[in-house]
């Protein structure tokens, strides 16, 4: 598949994403062409060994484990049995093997796909097989598999063989004709083993010329009873002309191999570009802001505060008449103001019972991540995502509802249910209007009715009742504020200061630092997501979660510092936005990916990309908005609990 680039783009990662496409292709290569891209292929089964021996994720004993925990979410996404044995992955002898064709779509645009018969391809003369039934996660994420029609038998050989027949009709001509001018690649699946190849080619020489590929060969590589390899060369390379007739044909070579059925999917990683010294720098870089940051605060606010206890003790040992009244300045004297509840107590309590919940899922889901090779199945990330977000509704319901009473709120159940439907809402709401275009685009990622009705009853009967039991429990063991200051019966008015001291000000630096320690990390995500590459280092992710929460509690600490010093005691939400603004700069960045990183064009593909990561940012803030909250209200406790308060 020849790509042109452009020579103002960025050429690391386009390298990067034509290598990755190229192994997913496995050896698509054109009959007579020797290109750099076929050396690449050359090099897959030694690129594969290397893998396998160096860069290993994860251990057989992690896999199993992760076992008892996949098979729950497997209730909830109602996997279905296919024919044959793929979701087993055992066959016979002769038994069937299954090729399901997928989605096509233009090469640049990794989210714009189509179903594969779609462009009008014609199938395979077996019948039997309609239409996989996808779960909720492949429903969500535009998985369209259907049956190839194709005749494939478990270590059974077979010599070119003509399936079906189109005729090249002026209309089919030009379809084609698109699709191969953008570069319009499609995706099979045998065995839950992804296979990509391409529609066509331009020919360099002459632009008038566009090619298509007939011929579909299939090297499978089995190990005892399990398939462990899947390649598909494109041959048969033919001129598209109106009125033509052409011949579709496929082949099937079956051969042993050594590989490990648990070792199957490493050649769809790329560590050299995962874990490249530039990955393992920011984690070090990371790692060493956060022992500055510690040991700033540390150092910085016990010497002021040190100091500041001795003043405020010195003071209360002098008479009124011999205290001197310039000297009363700082934190203390918003002691009775401090603790006083935020405005909107409503919305900052369901943000914060948000926060607890986005936190808390993100966190698991690494961590399963980890445990079990979550990547190598179709959706598996998300219908994890899903299922412990719905099972863990109780930790938003308690954080939020006992936050909720401690500020003395009444309306309780109204805040129970804003917290319960606030993110499903927001996360709705957006796929809802890109659904409204993909809809329009006839794109496979348009979500079928029947999965908003099951993301709707997962809302109504799992999250809201289990965000109720969480309230009630909340509200119950944390719901008595415990201040260690009484809360003055009139405001005190908030004196004048410098303007670097204004929380707009506080808010607009603090996202900064939690920014600069997280960037490199956004980059190797957004590449895995919007580009050609599986994301697999999930212990670095681990790494980068635990970092963004110490610095953004850190920096939000020391900002607290500096605002309750002058006087300032409207902390609960300069704390919070002060965390949160990272996420401004994260999609300010995103802005940056778009346009010099990515190739991304149209109308669909610019609001599909926007759209989403205006959702992962607004959950990003939402999360490093209570770890900033977190760090700075145990802070200002600690602080206003030590110093005498008359």
């Amino acid at each position: 598949m020849t790509i042109k680039n452009s020579k103002h783009e960025n050429v690391m990662l386009n390298d990067n994403i034509e290598q990755n496409l190229q192994i997913l292709m496995n050896n698509n290569k054109r009959t007579g062409q020797k290109s750099s891209q076929q050396s690449i292929l050359m090099r897959t089964s030694e690129y594969s060994q290397m893998n396998r021996k160096y860069f290993r994720p994860l251990s057989v004993f992690r896999r199993r484990t992760s076992l008892l925990f996949l098979s729950l979410m497997l209730l909830m996404a109602q996997i279905p049995l296919g024919a044959s044995d793929e979701h087993e992955h055992i066959y016979e002898d002769n038994e069937e093997v299954v090729l399901w064709m997928n989605t096509v779509g233009p090469y640049h645009n990794r989210q714009e796909t189509y179903g594969y018969f779609s462009l009008p391809f014609c199938r395979g003369p077996k019948k039997g097989i309609s239409h996989y039934h996808e779960t909720l996660s492949e429903a969500i994420q535009g998985v369209e598999l259907e049956f190839s029609g194709l005749d494939i038998r478990f270590k059974v050989n077979m010599e070119k063989t003509p399936f079906c027949k189109i005729t090249m009709t002026k209309k089919n001509y030009h379809t084609f004709e698109f699709a191969i001018k953008n570069y319009y690649s499609y995706q099979m699946y045998i065995d839950d083993l992804p296979i990509m190849g391409s529609v066509g080619y331009l020919d360099e020489t002459d632009s008038t010329a566009v090619y298509f590929f007939t011929h579909k060969k299939f090297d499978i590589g089995y190990n005892g009873d399990q398939i462990v390899d899947v390649n598909m060369t494109s041959e048969g390379k033919v001129r598209l002309e109106i009125g033509q007739e052409i011949e579709f044909s496929y082949e099937v070579n079956w051969k042993s191999s050594s590989v490990h059925f648990e070792d199957r999917f490493d050649k769809y990683l790329d560590p050299n570009f995962f874990q490249h010294r530039i990955h393992w720098f920011s984690i070090f870089n990371s790692f060493m802001m956060v022992i500055f940051l510690v040991g700033l605060v540390t150092m910085i606010l016990m010497r002021t505060l040190r100091k500041d206890y001795a003043r405020y003790n010195r003071d209360e040992e002098l008479d009124d008449m011999d205290r001197d009244l310039g000297d009363e300045y700082g934190w203390k004297q918003v002691h009775g103001d401090v603790f006083r509840p935020p405005a909107m107590p409503m919305l900052f309590s369901l943000m914060i019972g948000c926060g607890y919940h986005i936190a808390f899922v993100t966190l698991l889901v690494i961590i399963f991540a980890i445990m079990g090779d979550l990547y190598t199945s179709r959706g598996s990330i998300l219908s994890v995502a899903i299922f412990v977000y719905a099972a863990a509704s109780p930790v938003n319901g308690y954080f939020g509802g006992s936050l909720y009473a401690q500020f003395g709120g009444k309306h309780w159940i109204k805040q129970m249910f804003w917290s319960a439907f606030a993110i499903p809402l927001i996360v709705c709401g957006t796929a809802f209007f890109i659904n409204f275009i993909a809809i329009y685009y006839h794109a496979s990622r348009a979500i079928p009715f029947t999965t908003m009705l099951a993301v709707a009853s997962i809302c109504i009967f799992i999250i809201l009742p289990l965000t109720l039991v969480g309230t009630v429990l909340g509200r119950n063991i944390s719901g008595q504020s415990n201040n260690p200051c009484r809360i003055n019966a009139v405001p005190r008015p908030i004196p004048e200061k410098k303007w670097f001291m204004e929380p707009l000000v506080i808010v607009i630096l603090g996202g900064i630092l939690p920014f600069g320690s997280i960037f490199i990390e956004m980059y190797f995500i957004f590449t895995s997501f919007w580009a050609y590459k599986i994301y697999y280092v999930y212990g670095f992710m681990l790494l980068v979660f635990l970092i963004l929460a110490a610095v953004t509690s850190c920096v939000t600490i020391v900002c607290t510092y500096f605002l309750l010093n002058s006087e300032d005691y409207r902390w609960q939400w300069t704390s919070f936005m002060a965390g949160a603004s990272t996420s401004i700069y994260v999609y300010l960045y995103s802005f940056y990916y778009f346009f010099f990183k990515t190739k991304m064009y149209g109308l669909f593909q610019t609001v599909f990309y926007f759209g989403y990561m205006a959702l992962f940012s607004i959950a990003l803030g939402i999360m490093c908005g209570t770890f900033g909250y977190m760090g700075t209200k145990s802070f200002a406790r600690k602080i206003y609990s030590t110093v005498k308060i008359d």
